[in-house]
């Protein structure tokens, strides 16, 4: 008989994780939260930093996922993990030989940050709800309008230690570069800001893109954190910044705000940690066993991880990382119940 592993997030993570095993003879099983499978890749609009619509990367996946009939639990929270199963909130138990957590990130709220009036004002935004805008083919104003002069904020909810979030989420710099260009290409004739502490191109063709958001695409960036952002009379944006390379202060009125929304832990994560006893790192996110050879092993035996549940990671890394999970779950499997 296969072992059975169970998998618990139907996203990228979960889902490549699930493939991965069953191509080498495990029977994976997927718990997921939600009424379908997919995870937060279903709301991305294009891809960095290939511009790769998100469709045409995770449609295949899941209907993979339907062709090797891998058996998925839709719409249930898990409450506890352990290395032989997890539990439902239902209080079902659900078996295995080992258990993967691919329960992802959350989504920094932007209301925490209440000096830039998201739900406040109209026209102030967060990137994800640009990738939704630009996913349904209309990116205008509140008014029906056009933008015509677009800031884009970085490090929303990431490097601030004012709301407890210290680390870096690693994909806002390249997503507020690519973001930037899809609104040059929208709106050819608008002005588009971006506002960074410190641009990280950490990932290949990123720096490349970087560029030609300035040499092509005429893309502004200042080095400097907006500080404040109010709304007009006439329902504009203005904003107070600070230019740190000149020391200078800026004051400027846009039509629309776009906060970069950085990578969250997830709130659960406390508990199933605490059902498994097993740590969280000091930013919320699961610990792994080392940095090198056990990073995606917990520091107990038959549990495993995969993708963003350890830290901030793109969908490439989170694809790549789910054939290191997979491995590393056989090498347990094999060493535990034949060796």
């Amino acid at each position: 008989m296969a072992h059975r592993v169970v998998i618990v997030g139907g996203g990228a993570a979960g889902m490549q994780t699930a493939l991965e095993l069953k191509a080498r003879g495990v029977e994976p099983i997927i718990v997921e939260r939600d009424i379908e499978l997919g995870g937060k890749a279903r709301g991305w609009h294009k891809l960095f930093p290939t511009f790769t619509p998100a469709a045409e990367v995770m449609r295949p996946i899941i209907s993979r996922i339907r062709e090797e009939r891998i058996r998925c639990f839709y719409g249930q929270d898990v409450t506890e993990i352990a290395a032989d199963g997890v539990v439902l909130r239902s209080g079902e138990r659900i078996p295995g030989d080992a258990v993967v957590v691919a329960t992802g990130f959350s989504i920094f709220d932007a209301h925490r940050k209440q000096e830039y009036g998201y739900g406040l004002y109209d026209n102030v935004i967060t990137s994800v709800d640009l990738e939704r805008m630009m996913s349904s083919g209309r990116v205008l104003l509140a008014d029906g309008s056009e933008p015509r002069r677009i800031a884009i904020l970085h490090c929303v909810g990431s490097r601030d230690e004012k709301v407890d979030q210290r680390h870096c989420s690693k994909v806002c710099c390249i997503t507020g570069v690519k973001q930037a260009i899809e609104l040059r290409r929208m709106f050819p004739e608008a002005d588009i800001f971006n506002f960074y502490m410190d641009i990280r191109m950490f990932g290949p063709g990123y720096e490349e893109l970087y560029r030609a958001a300035q040499q092509d695409y005429n893309v502004h960036f200042i080095r400097g954190r907006i500080s404040e952002a109010a709304e007009t009379i006439g329902k504009r944006i203005q904003i107070k910044a600070e230019d740190t390379l000149t020391g200078r202060p800026l004051r400027m009125t846009v039509d629309m705000l776009v906060l970069l929304v950085g990578m969250s832990a997830n709130y659960e994560n406390c508990n199933l940690a605490q059902s498994a006893d097993i740590p969280l790192a000091s930013n919320g996110f699961f610990a792994t066993r080392d940095s090198f050879l056990g990073s995606v092993r917990s520091q107990r035996d038959g549990i495993f991880f995969a993708g963003a549940a350890t830290a901030p990671k793109s969908l490439a890394d989170t694809l790549a990382e789910a054939s290191l999970t997979a491995s590393a779950v056989c090498d347990y499997l094999r060493n535990r119940y034949n060796g």
